[in-house]
């Protein structure tokens, strides 16, 4: 029974050695390599650290990291991946969070971690791989180990803007790697190609599913997004097989109209998250692709991953949004209503609610968000079973599929109706001439404005919506953008629009 990620890392690397595990434009790593490298990390960090100790890591997005990563998990520890180009007081509160006696960077990025003013040990990757492998204490941890030590930790904000550090177990990774690449049939024959960073979820997915599977995980440089043909040349010169990718990263390439220059036909599966899928890109990449398969997966960084997928299937109305689907294996996914009782009826909406031993573990050193998170299933009352509300809203089609209704957060109360930002989103998102939006609402200044990308006029959208919705449900303003800004994760930086809005309204 595989009780450790380490354990699919040395099957992997004694099966196939010699084959590419981690590839970026500069370097590539054989599985036998990123062993034999987080072996001798892990050896050093024994030396400094106790087992399940937290190892930050602040280190750029490139394959050496995940070997750093590999060598925390040698030594018994977890690895938190701290982005370089974060605000320093990020950074602070993440380091405080994790009470860090550590940290490891490269020495390219030395003045970075002093400009921060850590007080802890500072070590040097680059070192730390010169190390001597001493396998009975990397023995020793690994006795002591359990499945469900945490892994690694990664610090989301949520709606609060301060950074929450989720942490997840081997056990959770194990069981959702093994359902996520039967389900998908992943094989060493796969090129993955990884665009999310290493401090958001998606990425866990294509870390993984390489490990465990043989796959060769290629890094696609960041800006490549904003360049399509340098894209698509990439994924085409790489071979790449599989995507899974956030909407953006897809709706980018369909915005800039990257299919018409070039096409990566072996492309065969592409997996998307994080956002609501919208139709006409959605088409576009189907008929560029249509050998490929397309998933629409749901899940926050809390449950691992994803809980729930959807293959579509090409008979979708336009005018919905996707399903979510159907939930993974050994995950129980259901519906709580505001009186706490399980939701069985199609079309009635409720709290959308997971269990299972996918589920992260909680948030470091922060007990009050867990246990407001994580809490008992309130329709056991026989003994403990712990679900984490997720704070998103869903229903069931008449399938008894699950669709999602958007978040609490985005849930609003406008002239004495409730009103879902995300179904107004869908609406602009089916006009002509529109080709992304979001609509965001202020509560002080009691405005609902809608943010679009496309050639349509202001006045000719406003109209056109006007047409498709009740009056309390139409935007008090629209604003037209050249681009969408984007968080880092690659969804719609929505505080970045309304700071636009704002600035908008001073001029």
């Amino acid at each position: 029974m595989v009780q450790n990620i380490l354990d699919y890392l040395e099957a992997t690397a004694a099966d196939c050695p010699d084959k590419p595990a981690f590839e970026d434009l500069e370097h590539s790593y054989t599985f036998a390599q990123v062993l034999g490298n987080a072996k001798r990390i892990g050896s050093a960090l024994i030396h400094v650290l106790p087992q399940n100790a937290p190892v930050p890591v602040l280190m750029e997005k490139e394959a050496w990291t995940l070997n750093v990563f590999m060598g925390a998990v040698c030594a018994g520890c977890f690895y938190t991946l701290v982005e370089p180009e974060q605000p320093d007081e990020r950074i602070r509160t993440i380091l405080d969070t994790l009470e860090a006696e550590v940290i490891v960077t490269s020495g390219k990025l030395s003045e970075r971690v002093a400009a921060l003013g850590f007080t802890g040990k500072v070590l040097l990757a680059e070192e730390l791989v010169e190390s001597v492998i001493d396998e009975e204490a990397l023995a020793s941890r690994r006795k002591m180990a359990c499945d469900i030590d945490p892994l690694y930790a990664i610090f989301t904000s949520g709606s609060t803007g301060v950074p929450k550090g989720v942490v997840v177990s081997h056990r959770s990774v194990i069981d959702f790697t093994e359902h996520f690449t039967r389900i998908f049939g992943f094989s060493r024959e796969d090129v993955i190609g990884n665009q999310a960073p290493f401090d958001f979820d998606v990425s866990v997915k294509d870390i993984y599913t390489s490990i465990f599977t043989g796959a060769k995980l290629v890094l696609i440089p960041k800006q490549m997004f904003s360049m399509p043909p340098s894209l698509l040349d990439f994924l085409c010169e790489k071979h790449v097989t599989s995507l899974t990718w956030a909407v953006s990263a897809l709706c980018m390439v369909t915005t800039l109209r990257g299919f018409e220059y070039r096409v990566p036909s072996e492309v065969r599966r592409v997996l998307f998250s994080g956002e609501v899928m919208p139709y006409k890109h959605l088409k576009a990449w189907r008929e560029a692709l249509p050998a490929a398969e397309f998933v629409n997966l749901y899940g926050p960084t809390e449950i691992v991953c994803n809980c729930t997928y959807y293959r579509v299937r090409g008979d979708e109305p336009e005018d919905a949004a996707l399903p979510i689907g159907s939930a993974f294996g050994n995950r129980l996914v259901f519906l709580l209503d505001d009186q706490n009782c399980v939701i069985r009826d199609a079309g009635i909406q409720g709290e959308i609610c997971v269990a299972g031993t996918s589920l992260a573990s909680g948030y470091y050193n922060n007990p009050q968000a867990t246990e407001k998170s994580f809490v008992q299933n309130p329709e056991n009352q026989s003994y403990p079973q712990v679900i984490y509300r997720t704070g998103d809203i869903g229903t069931y089609n008449d399938e008894g599929l699950l669709c999602f209704a958007g978040r609490r957060d985005f849930q609003v109360k406008r002239m004495g109706h409730r009103i879902e930002l995300e179904e107004i989103q869908l609406t602009l998102d089916q006009t002509e001439g529109v080709t992304r939006s979001c609509c965001i609402y202020g509560e002080q200044e009691q405005k609902l404005v809608a943010f679009y990308v496309g050639e349509i006029d202001k006045k000719e959208l406003r109209r056109k919506v006007k047409e498709q919705m009740p009056a309390f449900m139409l935007p008090d303003k629209f604003l037209h953008m050249d681009e969408m800004p984007m968080t880092k994760n690659g969804k719609i930086d929505r505080a970045a629009l309304w700071n636009h809005y704002r600035e908008e309204k001073r001029r």
